[in-house]
């Protein structure tokens, strides 16, 4: 390795480390914030105290938003893998014009802004006189997910060898029986990392579910903002290293079960 090779390398990981920590600098304060005693967002704490998780507990209308939330989100998460995967194996399967476009088409939501998708979601809903809140609330959940489980599979699908559904066909499997025992634990993968991924981006969407909820029917996203605009203290950074430590777990459970290396190649 000649000498500009390795000061570019250095340079690279100058710039990954400090991209790294430029990323969770605000993960770790908000989680050191959790566990001091102020009232007020202070650091360093004057000292530590687990009351900001302990006051979770009393707060009124917190455990229904968080039911709510992951009521809405298993629903949505469910729905999304099953019509996302029939949809990811009728495009791998299939050639005809402009199947590029529709696979664009059933991403489309990871890149328009969730502003944009509330309000055309909004008025479609009051165009067919959809006004249930429960009801709406879960199919544009379901739109945010989608794109999670059709992009995932469709790229999974693309790695799977389909002569092996026809070969368990030819040894006597019927076309379902092939797909349980053939596809689905090829498959496996993808399904649980599409899966999360939805769950956690039903979980955490507000640009959305604001457009949808009412003062009985509210979402964990959108009860913290209220929360936040009630009484800003750091009982919203004890909600928000919950569900870091959330992911964290989620993360760990994708490694030990599938293994980040493998996630990066779907």
């Amino acid at each position: 390795m000649t000498a500009t090779e390795r000061l570019a390398n250095i340079l690279v990981w100058l710039i990954a480390g400090a991209t790294a920590i430029f990323l969770l600098t605000p993960l770790v304060v908000t989680v050191l914030v959790s566990f001091g005693s102020s009232a007020i967002f202070t650091l360093p704490p004057p000292s530590w105290s687990l009351r900001w998780y302990q006051r979770l507990l009393v707060i009124r209308d917190l455990l229904p938003a968080l039911l709510t939330s992951v009521q809405i989100a298993a629903i949505s998460t469910a729905t999304s893998l099953t019509l996302g995967g029939l949809a990811a194996i009728a495009l791998a399967r299939t050639r005809f014009p402009g199947r590029d476009g529709v696979v664009a088409y059933l991403t489309s939501p990871l890149m328009l802004p969730g502003l944009v998708i509330g309000i055309a979601l909004l008025q479609g809903f009051r165009a067919i006189g959809l006004k249930d809140v429960w009801g709406s609330l879960v199919l544009a959940h379901i739109v945010v997910t989608m794109p999670y489980a059709v992009r995932t599979l469709y790229s999974a699908l693309g790695l799977f060898d389909f002569t092996l559904i026809d070969a368990a066909r030819t040894l006597g499997c019927s076309p379902v029986t092939a797909i349980l025992r053939v596809l689905l634990p090829n498959l496996a993968p993808a399904f649980i990392t599409s899966a999360i991924f939805a769950f956690l981006a039903s979980m955490d969407n507000y640009a959305v579910s604001i457009f949808f909820t009412n003062a009985w029917t509210k979402t964990l996203p959108i009860q913290m903002l209220n929360l936040a605009e009630e009484q800003p203290d750091p009982t919203i950074a004890a909600i928000s290293t919950l569900l870091i430590a959330l992911v964290l777990a989620l993360l760990v459970f994708l490694e030990r079960i599938i293994g980040l290396r493998r996630i990066t190649e779907i």
